[in-house]
């Protein structure tokens, strides 16, 4: 599991939870909902912990519109600042993208050559271009089980398969029959099957291929290695 930190406090618990616990891997970085929040000192160590060898990604960061706890240009300018750092690094960089999709993609295309997600993708097929010239992978969640989410199942189809992740975003967005309620790793195992539903492909292609795709963007196994 990648265990994603959101701004200095739960980036430095990621690091702790993940020290010496093969499978868990951290990662370190500043939600937009905090983005006006943090200090200097706070982005200076999260830098420190991006640049450690443990470190898998950059992130989580990006662009919310919706909720809108920081404003625009605190985000933007803080987006821009995991971009920039995650290119200089060549690691991954973790995307939230919530109603800032235009915003979201053009600052995406001020780095080419970045590498990263689109982390819980809920939008459509109409929005995949962007992300998909970058290169970025797309990873779906829960989200991608409920019924009335016909566009976010037709954005699943369009993925090509070197591109696909899958997550929970636990403990949000519990799948279908679990809403409500606190989601966990264990019920990745429900988008696995949407997606292997959408897709045409067998639950156990889609588990390796999404297993694969996340190792490859991670670089998992090299972090395994003796």
């Amino acid at each position: 599991m990648v265990m994603v930190g959101t701004d200095l406090v739960t980036s430095e618990q990621c690091f702790e939870l993940c020290a010496d616990q093969p499978g868990l891997y951290p990662t370190a970085g500043i939600h937009p909902h905090d983005a006006s929040d943090s200090t200097e000192s706070a982005r200076e160590a999260i830098e420190a912990m991006c640049r450690r060898d443990a470190c898998v990604a950059v992130g989580e960061t990006g662009l919310d519109y919706f909720k809108e706890y920081s404003p625009r240009e605190a985000q933007l300018e803080s987006f821009h600042w995991h971009l920039a750092l995650a290119r200089e690094l060549d690691k991954p960089v973790i995307v939230h993208c919530r109603d800032a999709h235009e915003d979201t993609a053009r600052a995406i295309g001020e780095y080419p050559g970045v590498r990263g997600v689109m982390h819980c993708y809920t939008m459509g097929p109409d929005e995949l271009p962007p992300y998909l010239a970058a290169g970025l992978c797309i990873s779906f969640s829960g989200v991608v089980t409920y019924a009335k989410n016909d566009a976010n199942r037709a954005a699943a189809r369009e993925v090509p398969s070197e591109s696909l992740l899958v997550e929970t975003d636990c403990p949000f967005l519990a799948p279908q029959g679990h809403r409500g309620k606190r989601n966990e790793p264990a019920l990745v195992r429900r988008v696995v099957e949407q997606l292997s539903t959408v897709r045409g492909t067998s639950f156990e292609e889609t588990a390796h291929l999404t297993s694969a795709n996340a190792d490859t963007l991670f670089a998992l196994s090299r972090q395994d290695a003796p």
